[in-house]
């Protein structure tokens, strides 16, 4: 289908979503790929992830007039290496989806809500997390609080995140879309609050955040 959805962003940011519904051949034909990219490709043995990294590619050619090229830090989070605008890039098997910021830090994550989230729920979340779940939107919410963590954790860019205890979400009512607190405590103690967005699209929630 190609590009999805494309949203600007209050905070001066922009959301990109693709619909992966091409195959490799059609995406190599509809996009310009830098060669150390295409290098790559040829490594990568899983068809799903050849089709998310070019999907990635078709909307990174969407969202920026001249060429850009992808890199990866040591922790594995991306970055521009020719243009000081921000990103952050999340996936699942139907669609892939960026958000850039020109000078603001930023973290997305989605997720397909047919996943079973209820590891997520004895791992990645707190004692105080698990007893604001309500039986009724259950899934729904963990998946929330899931992309919520994922997108702070990518936000940061740190090594060995413990999810339970340094992120802490606030109690919320799952809805088509809306808000959320949310606080990371550093290793040190030190406390960052951020504030998020959330919105569910064809059973999907995708949660972002800006600075």
């Amino acid at each position: 289908m190609g590009l999805y959805l494309r949203k600007k962003l209050d905070q001066g940011g922009e959301i990109s979503v693709w619909e992966v519904t091409e195959s490799e051949e059609e995406l190599l034909k509809i996009i310009s790929i830098p060669n150390d990219e295409l290098e790559e490709l040829y490594f990568t043995r899983s068809e799903s992830r050849r089709k998310e990294k070019l999907a990635v590619r078709a909307l990174l050619n969407t969202v920026f007039e001249d060429k850009v090229y992808l890199g990866h830090h040591d922790n594995g989070s991306p970055f521009i290496q020719n243009n000081s605008t921000h990103i952050s890039i999340t996936h699942t098997t139907r669609f892939v989806a960026i958000i850039t910021h020109p000078t603001e830090d930023v973290g997305i994550d989605i997720e397909c809500l047919e996943r079973d989230f209820s590891a997520v729920e004895k791992k990645a979340l707190s004692e105080e997390e698990r007893e604001d779940l309500s039986d009724k939107h259950r899934n729904l919410q963990l998946a929330i609080y899931w992309c919520a963590k994922e997108a702070i954790y990518k936000r940061m860019s740190q090594h060995g995140v413990d999810f339970a205890k340094q992120m802490e979400v606030d109690k919320f009512n799952p809805k088509d879309e809306g808000e959320i607190d949310a606080t990371f405590i550093d290793k040190d103690g030190e406390e960052e609050e951020f504030e998020l967005e959330y919105e569910v699209f064809d059973n999907h929630v995708l949660v972002w955040l800006v600075g």
